[in-house]
């Protein structure tokens, strides 16, 4: 009996190359791009834990926004009493000269418009204020 010889062709190979010029090209396409979808305003975000204050020296200062857009200040007198934006500033800066590293928050109503609690973060601003943490209540608390 004759064993007929049985040819086998090669296995067919997929060719890697192209694909690896299509990734690199989508790489350098991300590479460039990403940085121009970043727009905004540079926002450097503390890196602690989220604790409540206990140190009576470090009492931080509270910037309340209301929904009917009056601000409060929770130092200087009563905290119930609305104040302008230049007597925040002043009480603010006074503040700052004494305690420095005091923290400052800025609570605002759910309601109350955004450019409100921009008008806040100037002025708190120009007030020599470095950084402002945003008081938030926590999820189904309402």
């Amino acid at each position: 009996m004759a064993h007929a010889r049985i040819r086998r062709k090669p296995m067919a190979q997929i060719n890697v190359v192209p694909y690896i010029d299509v990734m690199l090209v989508l790489l350098v396409i991300f590479m460039v791009t990403a940085p121009l979808l970043t727009q905004g305003v540079q926002v450097e975000l503390p890196q602690v834990d989220a604790r409540a204050v206990a140190d009576a020296q470090n009492e931080p200062v509270v910037v309340s926004v209301r929904r009917d857009g009056s601000y409060h200040l929770n130092i200087g007198g009563d905290s119930s009493q609305a104040l302008d934006g230049k007597e925040i500033q002043a009480r603010v800066a006074a503040v700052l000269r004494l305690r420095s590293t005091a923290p400052v928050l800025v609570r605002g109503d759910h309601k109350v418009d955004y450019g409100k609690i921009v008008e806040v973060m100037a002025l708190l601003q120009r007030s020599g204020v470095e950084n402002v943490g945003l008081v938030t209540d926590q999820p189904g608390r309402r």
